[in-house]
């Protein structure tokens, strides 16, 4: 039965414009790493390592996180070589939930997209201020819950955000070679500084030692660290978003996500382990120091250590601004076919063959987010999370509706649906997604937001339920198989026609 009435005539839907098939494997693995990899890889290790009560939890924590991430990517990369098409788990939550449920998916990764997107072009700023404060901290404005906001800031940050928008809008094949040079520019980066911090003279794993402080109990440490999975791995669905531009089989999409996870998880322990040998660890954590890890690498390595971790740093901030501007711009273009959000979105440049509008449309809203200070928009991207998480619950749902037992054979049509592990992995999933929303919303969890992101949480809920009612009178001139054609370029299948 469809959401819409069939007797009403319905806008076409039969000019939507595909995507070009553009990207190479290799192009499409530096998006989901540079987009998991940003700037808290290289900023935050201490921080991590004071919250998991030492380099221990903080290293088992990210790698456990990250083992979680590859369950839920298991569903991730079976539904992308199902449905290879933009929009990743609004798609996939337009096939097994509706539209309704697509909408609210998809409001929560919009913003979370942007927000990123904004969180590291203000990063960019950050770095500058440690490598060139007499630009960054020119004209001084205001404060904003703490943090002084500069106009140098905003300049740097601005610039980055268009410089970016016209990477994304001039094509697919130059965001992912793009991405693609930059992602080894930082692996060499970070290779350099772990073999140059234990080839020091300073430098040592004895420094890494003792493994944990004895403040915080481990379990409890550990349970911290891991509830930063769905921000600290967010990216790796960038794979899927991207699944319309592959210029190779879609089966080859869970490969991706699977490598994209395991070399994010090694970079990220590797950053930890970098830190905690250049000195002996707890110092690091006696001083109110505003960037320890540079202080630590800079201790070790002296100016060219510095130098490599700010190539890193910057690496990582800049491929995390590009690839999720990919991924931004692809669930507003997906809307946009649905005609969730105005019709505009789903135009693709007829030079560039880009959803140009959605490009737009996060750059121009990143360009609000410095002006508000970095405090305050960290409080979006942690409300932001959950929104991840609801994603990472529909998807697996899905795909868990989706797949059969091993014994029961593939539904027609739906190659490689029988499959005992798959289903196994997406009821895990299920599992771990609702385990995270839980870390995040539960009183009294180790990992609860705060409530300034819980009010802005409610505050975007409230404008997601009047944006959608002002669209429902439209959205019910379209039937369920006129969207599913604009989405999907086909019919969901039988068994999942409500």
């Amino acid at each position: 039965m469809s959401d819409g009435d069939p007797g009403t005539a319905a806008p076409a839907t039969d000019d939507v414009v595909r995507l070009g098939k553009n990207l190479k494997p290799h192009w499409v693995w530096a998006i989901a790493l540079g987009s998991a990899i940003g700037w808290g890889a290289f900023i935050l290790p201490s921080d991590w390592m004071r919250d998991g009560g030492g380099p221990l939890a903080a290293m088992l924590g990210l790698a456990i996180g990250g083992v979680l991430m590859i369950v839920i990517g298991v569903s991730y990369g079976y539904l992308a070589r199902v449905f290879p098409v933009s929009g990743g788990a609004f798609a996939y939550t337009l096939v097994g939930f509706g539209r309704t449920h697509a909408f609210i998916c998809a409001w929560f990764m919009t913003l979370g997209y942007t927000s990123i997107v904004a969180l590291n072009a203000s990063a960019l700023a950050l770095l500058g201020k440690h490598t060139v404060p007499q630009i960054i901290e020119l004209g001084h404005l205001y404060t904003v819950a703490g943090w002084d906001v500069y106009l140098g800031e905003i300049a740097v940050a601005t610039l980055a955000l268009v410089l970016f928008a016209v990477v994304n809008a001039r094509g697919a094949s130059l965001s992912g070679r793009t991405q693609f040079i930059f992602c080894l520019v930082m692996i060499l980066a970070v290779v350099a500084l772990v073999v140059g911090v234990l080839a020091s003279p300073t430098g040592s794993f004895s420094n890494v030692t003792p493994l944990t402080d004895g403040t915080v109990n481990p379990l409890v440490g550990i349970t911290v660290i891991v509830a930063i999975a769905p921000w600290a791995y967010i990216g790796f669905d960038n794979i899927p978003q991207a699944a319309e531009e592959f210029d190779f089989p879609a089966h080859k999409a869970f490969r991706l996500i699977f490598w994209s996870l395991i070399v994010a998880a090694a970079l990220y322990c590797a950053m930890i382990l970098a830190t905690a040998s250049a000195a002996p660890w707890q110092e690091l954590m006696g001083e109110d120091r505003v960037w320890a890890t540079a202080d630590a690498i800079t201790s070790s390595l002296g100016g060219v250590g510095l130098a490599l971790l700010v190539i890193a740093a910057l690496m990582g901030i800049v491929t995390g601004l590009n690839g999720f501007y990919v991924a931004g711009s692809r669930v507003l273009l997906a809307l946009g076919r649905a005609q969730m959000i105005p019709r505009v979105f789903q135009r693709v440049h007829p030079r560039f063959g880009t959803p140009h509008y959605g490009i737009l449309f996060v750059m121009l809203v990143s360009f609000i987010a410095p002006w508000f200070g970095r405090t305050a928009l960290s409080w979006i991207v942690d409300m932001a999370s959950i929104g991840f998480t609801f994603a990472f619950l529909y998807t697996s749902a899905c795909a868990y509706r989706m797949l059969r037992w091993s014994g029961q054979g593939d539904r027609a049509g739906i190659e490689g649906s029988a499959s005992t592990w798959r289903k196994l992995a997406a009821a895990a999933g299920v599992v771990i997604a609702i385990a995270f929303i839980l870390l995040l919303l539960v009183p009294g969890s180790p990992a609860q937001l705060s409530v300034p992101s819980f009010l802005a949480m409610g505050a975007w809920i409230v404008i997601g339920a009047v944006f959608f009612a002002a669209r429902r009178s439209h959205n019910k001139t379209l039937t369920d198989e006129q969207v599913d054609q604009a989405v999907l370029g086909t019919r969901r299948p039988e068994f999942l026609v409500r």
